[in-house]
């Protein structure tokens, strides 16, 4: 795979717009505040009847430690995703419900159904996942990450693909993300540390359990402009990777309900701002 020094690369060009308020959306610990009144004129259509796990509810299915999509604060859902299913269900006069599952357990919940009614959580279209689930239209295109301690001088910007892959090495990753994919294949011989939460790979990494972290760009850059500030990156890749939204393969109509939502949301600007506002 061909290795670059390329940034993350919004769907579409952002804007310099500020973030409005969105309509809360929770679950039974916290729920959000704001309106979404202002976040665009489309009006949704009509017709048709859609199968939800609750009347009257959109529920997302979601693991809020991936900032800056998906994160808590101070018991509030917060960040790109958060903002986009909040404007999805306000465009289709739906409350919004988060419900907190592991990363590698979203789509499993959504094939076996009963938990959520779709999956929103920085999950990139993989050929594997399609297999189980059917996706909406990409909003978000992202790139692959590896960090090491900025104290590490093993590791460089110019040896790191070669030193990745040796047998001496352990990468944190998320378990089930795109990014142990990538370590997987671009990292053979190294050995891999999968954990639920991606904060807890980036964790180990300062606690000196693994050498490296790897996953999407943006949330890295994110991590590492937070918390984890005695950590740099070392290696990205321009995977191109399309973030989109889970939904069930028995569950068309809400398919194309969700992809009419971001057409028009991508049309009237509302998804431009909400990246702006949520990657500055």
């Amino acid at each position: 795979m061909d290795i670059t020094r390329r940034q993350f690369i919004p769907l579409a060009a952002t804007t310099a717009a500020a973030l409005f308020g969105l309509a809360g959306c929770g679950n039974d610990a916290s729920t959000g505040a704001g309106s979404a009144a202002d976040a665009g004129s489309a009006e949704p259509s009509s017709d048709g009847e859609l199968t939800l796990l609750e009347d009257g509810k959109l529920t997302f299915a979601t693991s809020p430690d991936y900032p800056p999509f998906e994160n808590l604060e101070d018991g509030e859902y917060v960040g790109l995703d958060m903002d986009l299913g909040r404007a999805i269900a306000e465009y289709l006069g739906l409350e919004c419900v988060y419900t907190n599952i592991d990363f590698d357990g979203i789509i499993p919940a959504i094939v076996a159904g009963g938990q959520a009614d779709a999956g929103l959580s920085g999950i990139s279209i993989t050929p594997e996942r399609e297999d189980q689930i059917d996706f909406s239209d990409p909003y978000y295109v992202d790139n692959q990450a590896v960090a090491v301690m900025s104290t590490n001088t093993e590791i460089t910007e110019d040896n790191a693909a070669e030193i990745l892959n040796t047998p001496e090495v352990t990468i944190a990753v998320q378990s089930g993300s795109t990014g142990a994919d990538f370590a997987a294949e671009n990292f053979p011989n190294a050995e891999q540390l999968p954990f639920p939460l991606f904060t807890d790979a980036f964790a180990a990494v300062s606690a000196g359990q693994a050498d490296a972290v790897c996953g999407n760009s943006a949330v890295v850059q994110q991590m590492l402009n937070g918390a984890y500030t005695d950590q740099h990156v070392v290696m990205t890749s321009a995977t191109g990777e399309e973030y989109a939204i889970a939904v069930s393969k028995d569950n068309p109509e809400l398919l194309d309900k969700i992809n009419e939502a971001i057409a028009a949301l991508t049309e009237d600007g509302t998804i431009d701002e909400l990246i702006a506002a949520n990657m500055g």
